[in-house]
């Protein structure tokens, strides 16, 4: 398992990384509410088509998941997930690797809830986010304690775990590199904490957007074709809406080389794996029903060693279309714009280096360099931002 770091880490030449993107969601509902409703906010007046943070870190979190080869699991069923390894893995009788699973789910510092109606098995109280392995780690200790689960009893409520609490608290406390990016608040263990090392805003389209209603209607098969009746099996309504949206991120990687030790090698996998996720992820809500599934048009990367910038009052004024249609080109020139006026009232301090790659085929002043790739520009950004020379 991953230690905490005990000494401070060394700054890097260029502690934020910003990552602005525009990008062009067709007929979607990449994020809904409570009521499958399309998410929206009030921006300028204007109501405007939003896909929260959570939503899009938790599809950049999975592809950068895939990416690393690593894995986090979040959950308030370990204790479940213990007890599973232990029968199909290591040939535990069930009955006892439920057993197991009770105690090590109430064996932490973290207080956990008896089954219900709802939840058929203990679970804790907070949801814990550990590495993939922990769940391995756990069942090791269940192993170790095997004689003395087997004469003890089945939790009840109110009841004492026999498994040793320090032991277990040290793997819920341990973690791998998607938790020292984007950090873990587990306040019911101590030293479990971990401040995230990326900061992720709501996307927002840069132009107002009506929200569509989809009305459908499911035939039934044996109906059409015996044709004895009319109607439909079932009949809806789903809501969607399409757009260019900006999105945008920063990779903080003071925090990043804190939370790893001073580990810079670790912090260029990570800050390089999580800025491919966060420009080719998508969430996956209605995947099936609208495959809207789009590239960036356009990608600008600057590398800053002062604060952080943020491109989104570029459109507290929405866009407006083209005389030829279409909301994307007008957005680019609009984040062009815009970002010139900021270095021109910020000066040039503090930004080590800004580039882009887009679809664009017009030059875009204020973005920095032109590439050829999103790669070469993640490239480029992550060994500035590092201080490694020049990119390979």
């Amino acid at each position: 398992m991953t230690s905490s770091p005990t000494a401070p880490a060394a700054s890097a030449p260029g502690r934020f990384i910003d990552l602005h993107i525009l990008q062009s969601v067709p007929y979607a509902n990449l994020n809904r509410d409570d009521t499958n409703s399309v998410k929206t906010v009030q921006y300028g007046d204007r109501e405007r088509t939003r896909v929260s943070s959570q939503c899009w870190k938790r599809a950049v979190r999975r592809y950068f998941q895939r990416t690393i080869g690593q894995e986090a699991l979040r959950t308030r069923r370990i204790g479940e997930a213990v007890e599973k390894l232990l029968v199909t893995e290591r040939e535990w009788p069930q009955d006892l690797a439920r057993r197991a699973g009770q105690h090590i789910a109430t064996g932490s510092s973290i207080k956990a809830d008896p089954p219900s109606d709802d939840d058929p098995a203990w679970s804790t109280n907070a949801m814990v986010y550990v590495p993939a392995t922990a769940v391995g780690e756990l069942a090791d200790i269940a192993e170790a304690q095997r004689e003395k689960l087997e004469g003890a009893k089945d939790m009840k409520k109110g009841g004492k775990s026999i498994l040793p609490q320090q032991q277990i608290d040290a793997v819920l406390r341990s973690r791998n590199g998607v938790i020292n990016l984007f950090g873990r608040m587990l306040a019911e263990i101590d030293e479990a904490g971990v401040d995230g090392a990326v900061q992720v805003a709501h996307a927002l389209t840069t132009h107002s957007t009506d929200v569509e209603i989809d009305y459908f209607a499911a035939v039934d098969d044996i109906t059409a074709n015996w044709q004895d009746t009319t109607g439909s099996a079932h009949m809806g309504s789903a809501e969607f809406s399409a757009g260019v949206f900006y999105r945008y991120a920063t990779i903080d990687l003071d925090d990043l080389l804190r939370n790893l030790g001073g580990d810079r090698a670790a912090a260029r996998t990570l800050a390089t794996g999580f800025a491919e996720a966060f420009v080719l992820s998508l969430p996956e809500a209605k995947k099936t029903a609208t495959a809207p599934h789009t590239i960036p048009d356009l990608v600008h990367l600057s590398v800053r060693s002062d604060r952080p910038l943020s491109y989104a009052a570029a459109f507290e004024k929405p866009v407006s279309a083209d005389r030829s249609g279409g909301y994307a080109q007008p957005s680019r020139h609009a984040l062009s714009g815009y970002a010139t006026a900021a270095t021109r009232l910020l000066g040039e301090r503090g930004v080590l280096t800004s580039g882009w790659a887009s679809l664009e085929d017009k030059d875009l002043p204020g973005l920095g360099e032109r590439m050829d790739s999103f790669d070469d520009l993640i490239s480029t950004a992550v060994t500035t931002a590092l201080g490694e020379g020049s990119a390979a």
